[in-house]
């Protein structure tokens, strides 16, 4: 998320004060000898933001991954994925 707002805000795009949240959900898997492992993550990032902003949060959100530190640890053993919801102010 501090990665998204942080080009969020380059772009004067204020991701602030609460603005962007993410909820995050996990699918756990169980091993063939009982153990628990995370296969996959989906992140929704929720943005408050006018509507001129889209076309710039959308095109942020499709390259945003590749700069993020726990994005690009995570992403040869989990599956992840992200989307994001435009709010009204």
């Amino acid at each position: 998320m501090g990665t998204f707002g942080g080009a969020l805000e380059a772009r004067k795009i204020n991701a602030s004060e609460g603005r962007l949240t993410a909820d995050v959900r996990g699918e756990v898997e169980t091993t063939e000898d009982n153990v628990m492992v995370v296969r996959r993550v989906h992140v929704l990032l929720k943005l408050r933001a006018p509507e001129s902003a889209r076309e710039t949060a959308e095109r942020v959100h499709g390259f945003y991954a590749e700069k993020c530190p726990l994005y690009r640890t995570l992403k040869g053993s989990i599956q992840t994925t992200t989307s994001l919801e435009l709010l009204p102010e």
